[in-house]
């Protein structure tokens, strides 16, 4: 515990030193982000916006880190995901018709179920390349985010192209009967929110109080070991790649039906490995994963007002939240080295 305080608080300190540097007071800085993200409605419904997919790809990368796996391809899941949720969209509601073929409420909730299906797929693709192709995760998951953002890009350019232009700022915007509904004027989708939170909620009783988290976290531990006592390795890192692509895939048709109303090329808006530094920050443990992104949520809005009123660069936030994650991970590394030391 001491070691990861000590790291917080240097990091702490260095985030200071950096806005020092770059021409302001951290104070002002503090004060700017916090109106910037809770000034009015608008800029809540944005916070909340932006929480929701993250709470469902971070519970979903629960799963996968304590399995052991770097699960780097969740916004290639997302991006997939959001396709497969477009997919059905225009299949249900064709553009020019004069009439769709099923309700709005359906057809909304179909593209989100095709979502989660779509990024269920774009997962165990990548889960089959690590555990029948021996391919790192990493490098399998990172070489289908450029797959699925390629595929996204070539619908946008060619087949779902905008009438009479392809631009990159996506595929023509869907009739507003299907989008999902909001708080107030505002972009916060309460299905969005309420996804999220039972996501969350699912992940924290699996992980904590059934046999499959145990077994989970045996293979995330030693995968050697946990194969020899007889735990199904493979059906276990299979099952976790197949609901983190769930989550992820449901994120992304939520980002296509409740914020963007469109495909877009960045249609996962970083939002996965935002979900990495998150998950990664309360050390694989669910429970807290809700504080933690609700503090990157507003730090990502509340940061876009610091290039407006004090000419800071916006990227000052991606500084912050890498300080905060690096240090984490040294705190939690010096922990595991030195902590049990201590302790004898």
């Amino acid at each position: 515990m001491l070691y990861r305080v000590g790291a917080f608080v240097i990091s702490l300190v260095l985030i200071g030193l950096v806005v020092v540097l770059s021409g302001a007071s951290p104070i002002t800085v503090i004060g700017r982000m916090l109106s910037g993200a809770f000034g009015t409605a608008d800029q809540i419904g944005r916070v909340v916006a932006t929480l929701s997919p993250l709470l469902l790809c971070a519970a979903g990368l629960v799963y996968t880190f304590n399995a052991g796996l770097y699960n780097l391809g969740v916004e290639g899941q997302i991006t997939f995901g959001a396709i497969a949720a477009t997919l059905v969209l225009r299949l249900l509601h064709p553009e020019g018709a004069s009439a769709s073929l099923a309700p709005p409420p359906l057809t909304i909730a179909l593209a989100i179920v095709a979502g989660g299906i779509g990024g269920v797929l774009w997962g165990l693709l990548a889960g089959a390349l690590h555990v029948y192709g021996r391919i790192s995760e990493i490098f399998a998951g990172l070489g289908l985010n450029f797959a699925a953002t390629g595929i996204a890009i070539y619908l946008i350019f060619g087949p779902w192209k905008r009438p009479g232009v392809a631009s990159l700022s996506g595929t023509q915007p869907f009739d507003e009967s299907l989008w999902l509904g909001t708080f107030g004027q505002t972009e916060a989708t309460p299905v969005a929110l309420i996804l999220g939170l039972i996501a969350l909620a699912i992940t924290i009783v699996v992980m904590r109080n059934t046999y499959f988290g145990l077994r989970l976290r045996a293979v995330g531990k030693n995968l050697r070991a946990s194969y020899v006592l007889g735990v199904p390795a493979r059906r276990q890192l299979l099952s976790a790649f197949f609901i983190c692509g769930l989550f992820a895939g449901v994120a992304g048709a939520l980002q296509v039906v409740g914020v963007f109303h469109r495909l877009i090329p960045n249609i996962s808006s970083n939002l996965g490995f935002l979900g990495l530094l998150v998950v990664m920050l309360v050390n694989f443990d669910p429970r807290w994963i809700l504080p933690v992104a609700f503090f990157f949520s507003a730090l990502n809005i509340g940061s876009l007002q610091l290039p407006l009123s004090l000419g800071l660069e916006s990227s000052l936030s991606g500084v912050i939240q890498g300080l905060l994650v690096l240090f984490a991970l040294i705190g939690r590394g010096l922990a595991q080295r030195y902590g049990r030391k201590l302790e004898h």
